[in-house]
């Protein structure tokens, strides 16, 4: 919930980078507020910024005030929407099964779900992390979901500056994989306080596609040195 009107400025900053990024293989996606995607996506349009939606309805219209169906997202612009962040998930009590439907609409609409999954820090402590991450993505993911994306975000990581080791993200990256029914066409992302100190570590691991990234993506420089780490890590893979 960040970004006015006079903050569109931000993505003509960001354009060079991303087309540095691009033509090293690397995406790169913003995900605005809904009040700003159609003029995010308009501004973008010949970038090679991608521009997607923080969340979506399950229903395609209806008596749903103040939700927006992912067939509007897509007609504002959009490409991507994100489903299940932890945020919306503990906010608003959505469930893995809504987040299913969410995804379902996603894909009808011709979107790629951003879908996330991640355990709380008790839930890590206690040693059900697997189990957890396990359980939310065969519940979270629809049928016939190849391309759509997965992003392991533990909730204990989220806005408090800690990080999962580079250790734990491998393992649970590469646990994701064994629960995917198409692994190889889907994109397997780490989110959790990613800045530019971590990420060059980080996107450098085998089964890191790239990253969810949170408030270092408010300002241009450090958003930019994210940018430049997936590009390391891509070479370097």
């Amino acid at each position: 919930m960040h970004g006015q009107q006079s903050d569109l400025v931000f993505f003509e900053q960001l354009a060079s980078h991303a087309a540095t990024a691009v033509a090293a293989g690397v995406d790169v996606l913003i995900c605005p507020p809904a009040t700003l995607l159609a003029r995010a996506a308009e501004q973008c349009a010949d970038t090679a910024i991608r521009v997607g939606a923080q969340d979506c309805h399950t229903q395609s219209s209806g008596a749903h005030t103040g939700d927006v169906s992912a067939e509007m997202v897509r007609d504002a612009g959009a490409e991507f929407v994100i489903l299940g962040h932890s945020e919306r998930r503990s906010d608003h009590g959505e469930t893995s099964a809504l987040v299913r439907r969410k995804a379902q609409a996603a894909l009808a609409a011709g979107l790629i779900p951003i879908i996330c999954v991640g355990e709380t820090r008790e839930q890590r402590e206690a040693g059900e992390a697997f189990d957890i991450v396990g359980a939310q993505l065969r519940a979270s993911l629809p049928e016939n979901a190849a391309g759509s994306v997965i992003a392991y975000e533990p909730v204990w990581a989220i806005g408090t500056g800690l990080t999962a080791s580079a250790p734990d993200v491998a393992q649970m990256h590469a646990f994701i994989r064994t629960q995917l029914p198409d692994p190889a066409a889907t994109r397997v992302i780490y989110g959790g306080s990613v800045k530019p100190a971590n990420a060059g570590e980080l996107m450098a691991l085998d089964d890191v596609d790239g990253a969810l990234v949170g408030g270092a993506s408010l300002k241009v420089e450090p958003f930019a040195s994210i940018i430049t780490a997936a590009i390391h890590g891509c070479a370097v893979r």
